[in-house]
């Protein structure tokens, strides 16, 4: 792939999913109405390129048959945009098994958190990576760093390791960590990116010489975190930081729980598809709730009280 089709603004895509019935472990089927209209505002947006089935898309809590469906509704909406799929596991075998899926769907790319649970060495973490990319070989990866959910933090001189692997072309970097993030790209081999993986450290990212943002604030914001990233990128310091001003009250309250419960929220409240989230997510909470109802008018969306 053209890295260039990969630097600047990938949305973290949620999952709509239809309001739970009898029966129901939390959430119902996947509202595929509400899925396709999702990817149409993305495309409509100009956003860069599209992430399928990461932590936002709940992947966790989706079956396989989901998956495929998912994966072939983002290819249909996404009119040349790519498509990058979640095929994450702390079981390597089942890691390899999603990589193939995702290869054989048209997967532009694969986005791979490191593994979970399991705590390995830097060295099991390698040979993971190279697992995966020796059964989709040219198929690109994005690997994942995000401690808050894995329980472990992939560090810059074990991230290194993995740059030798010619599939990994990207980092999604969610530690949170800009000191981190600046040890990255300053040791980082040409031709590789780096992507934020948290939408607050965006700017700041960027600045520092990363190559863009996948975001889960672009789900229900595309059009204005786009213009933040492009702008960013574009070195327009002034106008990218009053953008990251205006959006930051929105990205706030879209992490007072976890994500993608306020997010599935807000989108409620936008009156595109429900709050309904899988166990063991619950739905979020009122207080969340008021919240978003509170600074959701300022960009059009929702009631205003």
């Amino acid at each position: 792939m053209d890295l260039e089709r990969l630097r600047g603004l990938g949305v973290a895509l949620a999952t709509p999913f239809l309001p739970p019935v009898a029966g129901d472990l939390g959430a119902g089927a996947v509202d595929m109405d509400a899925f396709r209209a999702l990817v149409s505002r993305m495309v409509a947006a100009e956003v860069d390129f599209l992430v399928v089935l990461g932590s936002t898309g709940e992947a966790a809590t989706v079956t396989e048959a989901e998956r495929d469906a998912l994966v072939a509704a983002a290819r249909d909406e996404a009119r040349g945009v790519p498509v990058i799929v979640g095929a994450g596991s702390n079981n390597t075998a089942q890691a390899v098994a999603l990589a193939r899926r995702s290869a054989k769907s048209g997967a532009d790319g694969i986005l791979v958190v490191t593994p979970y649970y399991n705590k390995p060495q830097a060295a099991g973490i390698e040979a993971h990576f190279r697992a995966i990319a020796a059964a989709v070989p040219g198929l690109p990866i994005i690997v994942y760093n995000v401690p808050g959910r894995t329980g472990s933090n992939l560090l810059p001189k074990d991230l290194a390791r993995l740059w030798a692997i010619p599939e990994v072309l990207a980092v999604k970097e969610s530690s949170g960590n800009l000191a981190q993030i600046g040890e990255i790209l300053r040791t980082m081999p040409k031709g590789k990116l780096l992507f934020s993986g948290d939408d607050g450290l965006a700017l700041p990212a960027i600045a520092l010489g990363g190559h863009g943002l996948i975001s889960v604030t672009g789900n229900l914001l595309p059009a204005e975190t786009k213009a933040l990233v492009d702008a960013a990128l574009a070195g327009r310091r002034d106008e990218a930081a009053a953008l990251h001003a205006r959006l930051l009250p929105a990205t706030d309250a879209l992490f007072l729980e976890s994500n993608p419960a306020p997010l599935k929220a807000a989108m409620a409240l936008a009156g595109w598809s429900s709050d309904a989230v899988r166990l063991p997510l619950a739905p979020a909470s009122e207080a969340t709730r008021a919240r978003l109802a509170e600074v959701l008018p300022a960009f059009g969306l929702g009631k205003k009280a």
